[in-house]
């Protein structure tokens, strides 16, 4: 499916999020090509009264200023270097960032101001900007997350419809673990009934290990409106036998029984601990943060 492309400036870069393990994000496109059907970015979408079902991802905002924008806040004396999450609400390095390299723009100003960052991409891009990577990884905590729920070539193809192959993804966290780079893999979201089959969940963090992820880490699907609708009627169309089966598990809820997630973090943690998921990057290519030299007066 095509993707119209819409080039508009920017008044800030940086978004100030509540309630999630991080405070600050930065979007430099909005609206996701990727489409996944599971996207909890559609129920933000439907709030605002914008599309929320298959229109979502074919027009698309690129933000063509905000590596300037962000440049600026943060040379604020208010900014005081807090982790900046990039991909939160739009995938960083979907095809648009090929063409317009604003997340790479964006690596370099965070990079140069020592801030640390955390990237979540479900695309191989990333592995472009091993070089920037590693420049802001010398200077600041750096970490980047690669979004694989699953190996199984029916459950991606249905779901994330426009997102490179898993197997290319595990293929770019090699090379940026290689290259120093503490990076690993999100199995999120899990599907129940589909992607929580144990032994597809082994599968893939057994492939995790064999690629030298750092960490892993895993979360169950959530439906608020909007998300829910357009899931469950894809649903409907790929595994009309499972969705009985999600009309009662999430019936008046968006998100699964404490227990219910809990119960497939332990089986995520059976397999994370039966294949030793660490980080073991050597130290000689590890890049360090160096700490940032003092000034001294000129005592005239």
């Amino acid at each position: 499916m095509k993707a119209e492309y819409r080039e508009e400036p920017c008044r800030s870069a940086l978004n100030r999020v509540k309630g999630m393990g991080f405070s600050w994000s930065l979007n430099p496109y909005m609206g996701c090509a990727h489409r996944c059907t599971f996207c909890y970015v559609r129920a933000f979408e439907r709030r605002a009264d914008r599309p929320s079902d298959d229109r979502y991802g074919t027009s698309l905002r690129v933000k063509t200023n905000i590596a300037d924008v962000l440049r600026a806040e943060l040379a604020r004396p208010s900014w005081k270097r807090e982790l900046v999450a990039i991909g939160a609400a739009t995938d960083p390095y979907q095809p648009a960032e090929a063409t317009y390299r604003l997340t790479r723009a964006c690596l370099a100003a965070l990079a140069r101001a020592r801030n640390p960052l955390g990237i979540v991409t479900r695309a191989p891009l990333v592995a472009r900007d091993l070089d920037l990577l590693q420049e802001a990884a010398c200077r600041a905590e750096v970490s980047v997350s690669f979004s694989i729920p699953t190996l199984d070539e029916t459950i991606w193809r249905a779901t994330e419809p426009g997102t490179p192959h898993p197997r290319q993804r595990l293929k770019a966290l090699a090379s940026l673990v290689e290259g120093g780079i503490h990076a690993g893999v999100g199995m999120a979201p899990l599907l129940p009934g589909l992607s929580t089959d144990p032994a597809k969940v082994r599968d893939v963090v057994r492939a995790a290990r064999d690629a030298g992820a750092t960490f892993l880490w895993a979360n169950t699907l959530y439906l608020r409106p909007g998300t829910r609708e357009h899931f469950l009627e894809h649903l409907a169309r790929d595994w009309p036998e499972q969705l009985p089966f999600y009309e009662q598990l999430y019936y008046g809820r968006a998100y699964l029984p404490r227990e219910k997630t809990q119960a497939v973090k332990d089986v995520v943690a059976r397999f994370r601990k039966r294949y030793d998921i660490a980080d073991r990057r050597p130290h000689a290519i590890r890049p360090e943060p160096v700490a940032e030299p003092e000034q001294t007066s000129l005592g005239i």
